[in-house]
C-alpha cells in the first residue's frame, strides 16, 4: 500500500500547479511593483484622467444621442420620398364582358390573379399648427444640455482626481513625517538603553521608549497603506494599472494667496456653471414640449403624391393585364374634435415639467452664491489653520530641543522627552493635513466655477 503524501507536499504541489490566468496576474501586478515610479504633476493628472474616464465617454454617447434626436426632429418637416413594390396573389373571377361598339366582346374586367405594384410616394407636411417647430426647439434644447451635462462631468472629474491627487501628497508627506518620529524614536530608545546599561535611568525608561517606538511603526504601517490605497484611486483615476507606484511632482506648500471678490466669482460661476446651463437648456426643453403637447389641437396640413406602375394598374378603367404608369397628388388637412382628453392631458404633463424644471433651476441658482462663498471661506479659514500649525511645529520643535538638552544634562526625566516627541509629531501631521485641506478647498471652489 502506497503512503500519501505529506500535506506540505500537497500544498507544494497545489502551488506548483496554479492556473496559468492566475499565474500570470500576478507576473503583471509584481512587473507593476518593480516599474519605476509615474512622476506626476496635478495638470498630468487631469489630462490622464479626462483621457481614461468611462464617465466622461458615457456623457459624450449622451451628446451623440441627443445630436442624433435633434436631427431627426429637424428632418421631420422636410419632404419624404419612398419607393414601394408588392405583389398580391388573388382568386380567379369570371370575367366580366360587353359587346364592343363594333359587336366585338369587350372584357372590362378581366382575371387577373397576379397583382404587380410599384410607387414612388412623396409625402410632405407642410403646417402642423407648431408642434413640429416646438418639438425641434425641445430637441436643441435637450441637445445643449447634453452638452452642458458633458462639462459637468468633466468638472466633477477633475475635482476627483484632484482629490485623489492630493491625498496621495498627504499620504507621502504623512509617511514621511512618522518616518522622521520614527528614526527619532529609535534614536530615544538606543540612548535610555544606554543610559539604562549606565545606570542612569530607571527600567521604565527603556519600556517607555519602546512603547514610543512600537507606537510610531504602528502609526507609519498605517501611512504606509494609506499612501498605496491613495496610489490605487489615482491610478484608477488615470487609467494605469492600481499597483503602479506613482510619484506626485507637486509639493504640499502653498503660494501667495491672492485677493478673492466673492461677488465678481458668484457672477462668473452663474456664468459658467455647466449645471445652470444644464438646467436652463432643460427648461427651455419642456417649455417647447409644452407647446408642442398645445399644438396638438391645431390644424395640420400635408401634401402627398406618387407615381404608380403596376400590372394591372387599379387607378386606370378598363382593367388591362399589363404594366401602365399613373400618378396622383393632393393636400389633406387634419383639425382634431375630440380626442377624449388625451391632448389636454399631455399639456398637462408638459405644463408639469416645465414647472419643475423652472423651480429646480430657480433653488440651484440661490444656493449657487452661498456655494462659492463657502468654498472661498474654507480656503481663508484653511490657510489661516496652516499658519497656526506652522507656528505650533516652530513652537514644538522648540520644546523639543530644550527637553532634549534638560534630559541629557539629567534634570528632566524620559516620559518629558516622549510627551515632547509626540508633540512635534502631532503638530508636523496637523501642518500636513492642514497644508491638504487648502488644496482641496481650492478644487472645491474651481468646481463651483464651473472650472
Amino acid at each position: 500500500m502506497r503512503s500519501a503524501l505529506p500535506p506540505v507536499a500537497v500544498v507544494f504541489l497545489a502551488l506548483a500547479c496554479g492556473s496559468p490566468a492566475h499565474a500570470q496576474d500576478a507576473q503583471n501586478g509584481q512587473d507593476a511593483q518593480n516599474a519605476p515610479a509615474l512622476r506626476l504633476t496635478l495638470a498630468d493628472a487631469l489630462a490622464r484622467s479626462a483621457q481614461a474616464s468611462h464617465r466622461l465617454a458615457e456623457s459624450r454617447a449622451r451628446v451623440d444621442v441627443a445630436q442624433a434626436k435633434l436631427s431627426e426632429r429637424e428632418a421631420a418637416d422636410r419632404p419624404s420620398v419612398a419607393a414601394l413594390a408588392g405583389y398580391t396573389r388573388t382568386n380567379h373571377v369570371d370575367e366580366f364582358v360587353v359587346p364592343g361598339p363594333t359587336g366585338v366582346p369587350r372584357v372590362l374586367y378581366p382575371d387577373v390573379p397576379d397583382n404587380y405594384r410599384t410607387r414612388l410616394d412623396l409625402q410632405w407636411p407642410i403646417y402642423s399648427g407648431g408642434r413640429v417647430d416646438a418639438l425641434e426647439r425641445a430637441a436643441r434644447a435637450d441637445a445643449s444640455a447634453a452638452g452642458a451635462d458633458l462639462a459637468a462631468a468633466q468638472a466633477d472629474l477633475r475635482l476627483e482626481t484632484a482629490r485623489a491627487f492630493w491625498a496621495l501628497v498627504t499620504a507621502r508627506a504623512t509617511v514621511g513625517v512618522l518616518e522622521e518620529g520614527v528614526t527619532r524614536a529609535e534614536a530615544q530608545l538606543s540612548d535610555a538603553r544606554q543610559r539604562f546599561s549606565a545606570g542612569l535611568v530607571p527600567p521604565n525608561d527603556t519600556a517607555s521608549a519602546e512603547a514610543q517606538l512600537s507606537r510610531q511603526r504602528m502609526l507609519l504601517i498605517e501611512a504606509r497603506n494609506q499612501r498605496e490605497a491613495a496610489t490605487a484611486d489615482l491610478a484608477r483615476l488615470i487609467g494605469i494599472e492600481t499597483s503602479q507606484p506613482i510619484e506626485p511632482a507637486d509639493a504640499l506648500e502653498l503660494g501667495p494667496d491672492a485677493p478673492r471678490d466673492v461677488a465678481a466669482l458668484v457672477a462668473a460661476a452663474r456664468q459658467s456653471r455647466p449645471e445652470l446651463q444644464a438646467l436652463q437648456r432643460r427648461a427651455d426643453a419642456a417649455a417647447a414640449q409644452q407647446a408642442a403637447a398645445q399644438a396638438g389641437r391645431h390644424l395640420a396640413i400635408a401634401i402627398g403624391g406618387g407615381v404608380d406602375y403596376a400590372s394591372p394598374n387599379p387607378k386606370i378603367f378598363p382593367r388591362a393585364d399589363r404594366w401602365q404608369a399613373s400618378w396622383d397628388a393632393g393636400v389633406s388637412a387634419s383639425l382634431p374634435l375630440w380626442d377624449a382628453g388625451r391632448t389636454a392631458a399631455d399639456v398637462a404633463q408638459a405644463a408639469g415639467a416645465a414647472e419643475a424644471a423652472r423651480q429646480r433651476l430657480a433653488d440651484f441658482d440661490s444656493t449657487l452664491a452661498v456655494d462659492v462663498r463657502q468654498r472661498v471661506l474654507d480656503i481663508a479659514s484653511g490657510r489661516a489653520a496652516v499658519a497656526a500649525a506652522g507656528d505650533a511645529v516652530r513652537a514644538a520643535a522648540e520644546a523639543r530641543r530644550v527637553v532634549g538638552e534638560r534630559y541629557r544634562a539629567g534634570v528632566i526625566s524620559q516620559t518629558e522627552v516622549l510627551d515632547a516627541e509626540v508633540a512635534l509629531l502631532q503638530a508636523q501631521l496637523d501642518r500636513t493635513r492642514a497644508l491638504a485641506n487648502v488644496h482641496l478647498a481650492e478644487a472645491r471652489l474651481a468646481r463651483a466655477l464651473g472650472q
